[in-house]
């Protein structure tokens, strides 16, 4: 789903940098996202991606620059307010991040549980309907060591959709997974995109998964967004270090300035 260019972003990441034990992530990171846009985050390892989605929900908070999300700074937030703020979204984490401790079901309803008053009977509806999103039956009551790592990842797709959040974050959905079971969770992605119209950011370095999923594709590089267009005109950059990207090169830019160099 495309967003709206006439309306104001739905996030906004403006000269953002963060640095950790003295090591720039960010650099002076901007990047905007329409309200009802899919974006894609690509970059190598180290680049800065996930640290971008975490200042996107106020998890981490930048050393300057600032975090505008529907209008509100999150820079400016106290931690209370940013903990309510939070239930705006909802976030997949790598492999799933899923309490091995709780079943299937468990896992689903601890956000309900949490955040809101519904009965338990309100809860059980909630829950069968976001396994129905999904496309999961006949596994609320299995733990997560007993699902496949595909399965794993649509449950924790389904707690992320469980608040119903307006904005969805994904990170790195596809890690770990083969092409075919890949395939499959972006077109799951796409298909939650439709149905329940959020504004959705995506980190991969899965560039087949990116190009399928993205309004939008940006590159990270050097803490700076270094390219940003439709999958159409991500393809066509001229820039070097985003066709080595595309194309998985050994040589180029990328690993001329030892960045990836073993």
């Amino acid at each position: 789903m495309n967003g709206d260019s006439n309306e104001r972003p739905m996030i906004s990441l403006r000269d953002v940098s963060k640095s950790f034990n003295g090591k720039k992530v960010l650099d002076g990171l901007s990047i905007d996202v329409a309200r009802g846009e899919t974006v894609v985050i690509v970059g190598g390892s180290g680049t800065g991606k996930s640290v971008t989605l975490k200042h996107m929900i106020g998890l981490i908070r930048p050393d300057s620059g600032h975090i505008i999300v529907a209008g509100e700074d999150l820079c400016c937030m106290s931690t209370l307010d940013l903990n309510h703020f939070r239930q705006r979204f909802g976030m997949s984490f790598q492999e799933g991040a899923l309490f091995d401790s709780m079943n299937v079901f468990e896992n689903i309803a601890f956000p309900l549980r949490r955040h809101t008053d519904k009965s338990e009977d309100e809860i059980r509806t909630r829950v069968h309907e976001c396994l129905d999103l999904v496309h999961l039956e006949g596994v609320e009551s299995r733990r997560p060591s007993e699902l496949s790592g595909g399965m794993r990842r649509r449950v924790g797709f389904a707690r992320a959709i469980s608040l119903e959040p307006e904005i969805l974050l994904f990170d790195e959905p596809t890690t770990g997974l083969d092409p075919v079971i890949s395939d499959i969770v972006a077109g799951l992605i796409l298909e939650m995109d439709d149905r329940l119209g959020t504004t959705t950011v995506t980190i991969t370095h899965d560039m087949k998964v990116a190009f399928k999923i993205a309004d939008r594709v940006a590159m990270l590089h050097e803490g700076r967004v270094i390219e940003s267009g439709t999958p159409d005109e991500f393809r066509a950059s001229a820039n070097p270090i985003v066709q080595q990207f595309i194309e998985g090169r050994a040589e180029g830019p990328l690993t001329e300035s030892s960045v990836l160099s073993p």
